[in-house]
Protein backbone atom coordinates (compact mmCIF):
# COMPACT_ATOMS: atom_id res chain seq x y z
CA UNK A 1 0.00 0.00 0.00
CA UNK A 2 2.73 2.44 1.00
CA UNK A 3 4.78 1.52 -2.08
CA UNK A 4 1.94 2.42 -4.41
CA UNK A 5 1.71 5.86 -2.78
CA UNK A 6 5.40 6.42 -3.31
CA UNK A 7 5.12 5.33 -6.96
CA UNK A 8 2.15 7.64 -7.49
CA UNK A 9 4.09 10.52 -5.92
CA UNK A 10 7.12 9.82 -8.13
CA UNK A 11 4.95 9.64 -11.26
CA UNK A 12 3.32 12.96 -10.35
CA UNK A 13 6.74 14.55 -9.84
CA UNK A 14 7.87 13.39 -13.28
CA UNK A 15 4.67 14.35 -15.06
CA UNK A 16 4.61 17.88 -13.61
CA UNK A 17 8.33 18.71 -13.72
CA UNK A 18 9.74 21.21 -16.20
CA UNK A 19 12.37 19.91 -18.66
CA UNK A 20 15.31 21.24 -16.63
CA UNK A 21 14.02 19.53 -13.49
CA UNK A 22 13.50 16.29 -15.45
CA UNK A 23 17.12 16.33 -16.56
CA UNK A 24 18.21 16.85 -12.94
CA UNK A 25 15.96 14.00 -11.81
CA UNK A 26 17.54 11.76 -14.45
CA UNK A 27 21.05 12.65 -13.29
CA UNK A 28 20.07 12.01 -9.68
CA UNK A 29 18.58 8.63 -10.60
CA UNK A 30 21.58 7.63 -12.71
CA UNK A 31 23.96 8.61 -9.91
CA UNK A 32 22.06 6.75 -7.20
CA UNK A 33 21.70 3.61 -9.32
CA UNK A 34 25.35 3.61 -10.29
CA UNK A 35 26.44 4.05 -6.67
CA UNK A 36 24.14 1.19 -5.70
CA UNK A 37 25.52 -0.98 -8.51
CA UNK A 38 29.07 -0.32 -7.33
CA UNK A 39 28.14 -1.26 -3.75
CA UNK A 40 26.51 -4.49 -4.92
CA UNK A 41 29.48 -5.25 -7.16
CA UNK A 42 31.82 -4.90 -4.18
CA UNK A 43 29.65 -7.10 -1.97
CA UNK A 44 29.19 -9.78 -4.62
CA UNK A 45 25.43 -9.29 -4.98
CA UNK A 46 25.49 -9.61 -8.74
CA UNK A 47 21.75 -9.78 -9.44
CA UNK A 48 21.13 -6.53 -7.57
CA UNK A 49 24.15 -4.99 -9.34
CA UNK A 50 22.76 -6.03 -12.72
CA UNK A 51 19.35 -4.50 -11.95
CA UNK A 52 20.96 -1.24 -10.85
CA UNK A 53 23.14 -1.10 -13.96
CA UNK A 54 20.04 -1.70 -16.10
CA UNK A 55 18.25 1.19 -14.37
CA UNK A 56 21.32 3.38 -14.90
CA UNK A 57 21.32 2.43 -18.61
CA UNK A 58 17.59 3.12 -18.92
CA UNK A 59 18.01 6.59 -17.43
CA UNK A 60 21.03 7.49 -19.55
CA UNK A 61 19.23 6.16 -22.62
CA UNK A 62 16.27 8.39 -21.77
CA UNK A 63 18.62 11.38 -21.54
CA UNK A 64 20.11 10.38 -24.89
CA UNK A 65 16.74 9.94 -26.58
CA UNK A 66 15.53 13.27 -25.23
CA UNK A 67 18.30 15.29 -26.84
CA UNK A 68 17.09 17.76 -29.45
CA UNK A 69 19.92 17.91 -31.99
CA UNK A 70 18.21 20.58 -34.08
CA UNK A 71 17.88 23.08 -31.24
CA UNK A 72 20.77 21.85 -29.12
CA UNK A 73 23.37 21.82 -31.89
CA UNK A 74 26.92 21.09 -30.78
CA UNK A 75 25.92 20.84 -27.12
CA UNK A 76 23.46 18.04 -27.89
CA UNK A 77 26.11 16.31 -30.00
CA UNK A 78 28.65 16.55 -27.16
CA UNK A 79 26.14 15.26 -24.61
CA UNK A 80 25.28 12.38 -26.91
CA UNK A 81 28.95 11.41 -27.10
CA UNK A 82 29.32 11.69 -23.31
CA UNK A 83 26.24 9.55 -22.65
CA UNK A 84 27.38 6.95 -25.16
CA UNK A 85 30.81 6.83 -23.55
CA UNK A 86 29.29 6.41 -20.07
CA UNK A 87 27.16 3.49 -21.22
CA UNK A 88 30.05 1.73 -22.96
CA UNK A 89 32.41 2.42 -20.06
CA UNK A 90 30.09 0.89 -17.46
CA UNK A 91 29.32 -2.15 -19.62
CA UNK A 92 33.03 -2.78 -20.17
CA UNK A 93 33.75 -2.21 -16.47
CA UNK A 94 31.05 -4.67 -15.51
CA UNK A 95 32.55 -7.35 -17.74
CA UNK A 96 36.14 -6.62 -16.66
CA UNK A 97 35.38 -6.05 -12.97
CA UNK A 98 36.89 -2.56 -13.13
CA UNK A 99 35.45 -0.62 -10.19
CA UNK A 100 37.44 2.54 -10.99
CA UNK A 101 35.24 3.04 -14.07
CA UNK A 102 32.21 3.40 -11.82
CA UNK A 103 33.95 6.29 -10.04
CA UNK A 104 34.94 7.84 -13.37
CA UNK A 105 31.38 7.82 -14.68
CA UNK A 106 29.98 8.95 -11.33
CA UNK A 107 32.32 11.95 -11.51
CA UNK A 108 31.10 12.79 -14.99
CA UNK A 109 27.46 12.52 -13.91
CA UNK A 110 28.10 14.71 -10.86
CA UNK A 111 29.69 17.40 -13.07
CA UNK A 112 26.78 17.33 -15.50
CA UNK A 113 24.28 17.46 -12.64
CA UNK A 114 26.06 20.46 -11.11
CA UNK A 115 26.03 22.21 -14.48
CA UNK A 116 22.30 21.67 -14.87
CA UNK A 117 21.73 22.87 -11.30
CA UNK A 118 23.58 26.06 -12.19
CA UNK A 119 21.55 26.43 -15.37
CA UNK A 120 18.34 25.93 -13.43
CA UNK A 121 19.42 28.53 -10.90
CA UNK A 122 20.53 30.95 -13.66
CA UNK A 123 24.07 31.35 -12.33
CA UNK A 124 26.99 32.92 -14.17
CA UNK A 125 27.77 31.74 -17.68
CA UNK A 126 31.46 31.03 -16.97
CA UNK A 127 30.76 28.60 -14.15
CA UNK A 128 28.23 26.77 -16.30
CA UNK A 129 30.82 26.37 -19.05
CA UNK A 130 33.40 25.05 -16.62
CA UNK A 131 31.06 22.51 -15.07
CA UNK A 132 29.45 21.43 -18.34
CA UNK A 133 32.45 20.09 -20.18
CA UNK A 134 35.76 18.64 -19.11
CA UNK A 135 38.95 20.11 -20.52
CA UNK A 136 38.76 18.13 -23.75
CA UNK A 137 35.19 19.22 -24.48
CA UNK A 138 35.26 22.95 -23.77
CA UNK A 139 32.96 24.98 -25.95
CA UNK A 140 31.63 28.52 -25.87
CA UNK A 141 28.20 27.85 -24.40
CA UNK A 142 25.14 30.02 -24.25
CA UNK A 143 23.09 28.96 -21.19
CA UNK A 144 19.88 30.01 -22.95
CA UNK A 145 20.70 27.47 -25.66
CA UNK A 146 21.34 24.71 -23.16
CA UNK A 147 17.72 24.56 -22.17
CA UNK A 148 16.88 23.94 -25.82
CA UNK A 149 19.22 20.96 -25.89
CA UNK A 150 16.48 18.69 -24.66
CA UNK A 151 13.16 18.25 -26.43
CA UNK A 152 9.76 18.07 -24.81
CA UNK A 153 9.46 16.32 -21.44
CA UNK A 154 9.75 12.57 -21.85
CA UNK A 155 7.66 9.95 -20.15
CA UNK A 156 9.97 8.21 -17.68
Amino acid sequence: MNGSRVNAYQRTNVMTADPKRLVLMCYEGAISNLKFAKEKFESGEYEAKARAIQKFQDIVNELLCSLDFEKGGQIATNLSAIYDYMMRRILRADVDGELSAFDEVLGMLEELKEAWEEISNNKKRGSVEKAMFASSMTEQLDPRGLSATYGPPARL
